[in-house]
């Protein structure tokens, strides 16, 4: 996001939630627990989204202001080893990650983002909000159709495209086999999210390219699926240069068990200060990812056989 004088910035939404399986029972609390508070509008006395409300959804507190590195939930992080080699539970995550990107690439579903601005009396002063359907052409080629977009009221932050790119690929983070050469990954530890048993690994670019964009922070990938389930952090670099500064909030990614052995991102919340030269902006932002449905289907076809009618056949 860059300081303004006009619009603002976005990203994708979810909880990771639960699972199949015996672990199905575990998980189900914390399903309610997020269903429950999705219905629910926040408790604000301006603008009611249900940003506050499902911010403190299960284990999960909201930090309005975050370190760069997530630290605070060291305390509560097992140093145990996983089960087998760190090595391989990288390899076969990232395996399965893109398993699952490409899986997704087959789903329609509907993203709602909302931007925020945050005056001093804790109350929204400007928004932005998009409502959009992603979609499929008859001849299977993916599109966006935007369903509602109401006239934005924001003046103090504005919408790059580094913000839109970033709610396409960072907030919704998929971490491959082919891209995990371009990061760190450091093993920090285990840790159960609201039973859901994780390991927890630090993320960061070994280098930055120029014009590409990437996630450091923190993911955590549940320990029999090998998933991410959920992600903390923020879209890196920032971009400074003269006369522009583009500066972009830390974020927390949930996943839910849509799917199979499959986790899909479906809510994204971020509460924090984006501090600018001429001073910090205070500023909430959310997205939502709902209503995933597969179009099409896969169908394999073998090679062909020849098959004849009861009256062609041979009599003994």
């Amino acid at each position: 996001m860059s300081e303004q004088f006009s619009e603002i910035m976005a990203t994708p939404t979810a909880s990771a939630c639960a699972a199949h399986g015996a672990r199905t029972a575990k998980v189900g609390l914390y399903c309610a627990a997020l269903a429950a508070a999705t219905l629910c509008p926040a408790l604000s006395t301006m603008a009611q989204l249900p940003t506050l409300d499902v911010s403190k959804t299960a284990s999960q507190t909201p930090n309005a202001k975050k370190s760069d590195t997530p630290s605070d939930s060291d305390s509560k992080v097992s140093t145990k080893p996983p089960d087998i080699p760190v090595e391989q539970v990288i390899k076969k995550f990232g395996d399965r990650e893109l398993e699952f990107k490409k899986e997704r690439d087959n789903y329609t579903y509907t993203q709602t983002f909302v931007v925020q601005t945050i005056d001093f009396d804790g109350r929204p002063d400007g928004e932005y909000r998009m409502t959009s359907d992603i979609l499929f052409t008859p001849e299977g080629k993916r599109y966006e159709k935007v369903v509602s977009a109401p006239a934005p009221t924001l003046e103090r932050i504005q919408l790059s495209q580094q913000d839109l790119d970033d709610l396409e690929h960072v907030q919704p983070f998929v971490l491959t086999s082919d891209e995990l050469p371009k990061y760190d990954v450091t093993y920090v530890g285990r840790e159960s999210l609201d039973e859901l048993g994780t390991y927890v690994f630090d993320v960061k670019p070994k280098k930055i390219e120029k014009n590409q964009r990437y996630f450091q922070g923190r993911i955590w990938v549940d320990d029999r699926d090998l998933n991410i389930v959920k992600s903390d952090g923020k879209a890196v670099p920032d971009i400074i240069k003269r006369g522009q500064e583009n500066i972009f909030p830390r974020f927390e990614t949930f996943r839910e068990n849509i799917e199979g052995h499959y986790w899909f991102p479906t809510y994204t919340r971020s509460d924090d200060e984006l501090h600018f030269s001429t001073g910090a902006v205070h500023m909430r932002m959310t997205v939502r990812y709902a209503n995933y449905k597969r179009f099409g289907a896969t169908i394999k076809i073998g090679p062909a056989v020849e098959t004849k009618d009861e009256k062609d056949k041979p009599k003994n």
